[in-house]
């Protein structure tokens, strides 16, 4: 994780310079010895690189990291910001959902902390009026772009660091600040993740428990939701993401029908993964109006493909 003092030190390396612990302690006002356990930490997450100076000293410098270069685009285009007395891991979570007008309730409630706690990490961003308030809700201003592109890339690594730190082929595919949907790449990498705590298998190959079992071409997806619950509502958006061709579609049908998800359940759930347009779509050809034009991020099924596949699988 990004802690503040990881960001301050960022922060005073943007400029590209090089400098020493001592130099960093100086300036930041941390301890040395503070210092050194932060500087091992960004040296291991690849934020930092590492040289020898003057008389063998270590320096340290910033590395092209998307999370340095996310922070550098901020710097350049809102230096007159100082950020690191603004922004904590809270704000930037927090700031993941203010791409559009929110409640703070329902930001909190994805976060799993209290409104109060949304409101104290909101509270840097409204005194430097940075946020667009629209009634009960808030999004940032439109050009505080380049904040809401930091706190993406904030989040993506500490997932990434996350479970790369036991699966170092995967790739995510979501997430959110508490979730990620992850693909890995090898066998050792799939058992890593299913001996882990935290991880669950979702997409298709979490359609057994459900009596449904498909071919897997490859590795099966991975779930990260720390004391969340995975339900077939989250399973159907996940089969989605990870792919969107009609064959994937109908499969994801026919978990619907086969459980009868309610379809406000599951429009609720789809809303996260941009996939609103989708549901509706997909309760209409279950009705029987297959013949559907319209710009979906998936395709879905002829009428002939989906009746196939419920008479393979005895769904009614």
């Amino acid at each position: 994780m990004l802690t503040k003092a990881g960001f301050v030190v960022i922060d005073a390396l943007s400029t590209g310079r090089e400098a020493t612990a001592a130099d960093l302690a100086v300036e930041t006002e941390y301890s040395q010895t503070y210092l050194y356990d932060v500087l091992d930490e960004l040296l291991e997450s690849g934020l930092l690189a590492e040289h020898r100076g003057v008389n063998n000293q270590r320096e340290v410098s910033l590395t092209d990291h998307p999370v340095v270069e996310a922070y550098r685009a901020l710097r350049s285009e809102l230096g007159h910001v100082e950020w690191p007395e603004l922004l904590s891991p809270a704000t930037l979570r927090v700031c993941w959902y203010l791409d559009e007008p929110r409640r703070v309730s329902e930001i909190a409630e994805r976060l799993d902390i209290t409104r109060q706690g949304v409101h104290k990490a909101l509270s840097p961003l409204k005194h430097r009026a940075m946020l667009s308030p629209s009634g009960p809700e808030y999004a940032l201003s439109e050009d505080l772009s380049p904040l809401l592109t930091f706190a993406h890339a904030v989040v993506q690594h500490e997932h990434r660091s996350r479970v790369r730190g036991l699966a170092p082929s995967a790739i995510i595919k979501w997430c959110d600040p508490k979730r990620a949907l992850v693909r890995v790449q090898t066998a050792v990498d799939t058992d890593a993740l299913e001996a882990a705590p935290d991880w669950q298998l979702t997409g298709l190959a979490r359609f057994t428990e459900y009596g449904l079992q498909f071919f897997l071409a490859g590795e099966p997806a991975f779930w990260y939701t720390p004391d969340g619950e995975l339900t077939p509502a989250h399973v159907v958006c996940h089969t989605l993401v990870l792919d969107s061709g009609s064959r994937r579609v109908s499969y994801a049908m026919l978990l619907i029908e086969k459980l009868d998800i309610d379809q406000k359940t599951l429009t609720e759930t789809a809303t996260w993964y941009d996939l609103e347009p989708t549901v509706p779509a997909m309760y209409r050809s279950l009705q029987g109006e297959f013949d559907i034009s319209a710009d979906l991020p998936v395709a879905l099924p002829s009428e002939s493909e989906f009746r196939a596949l419920k008479e393979q699988y005895g769904v009614v």
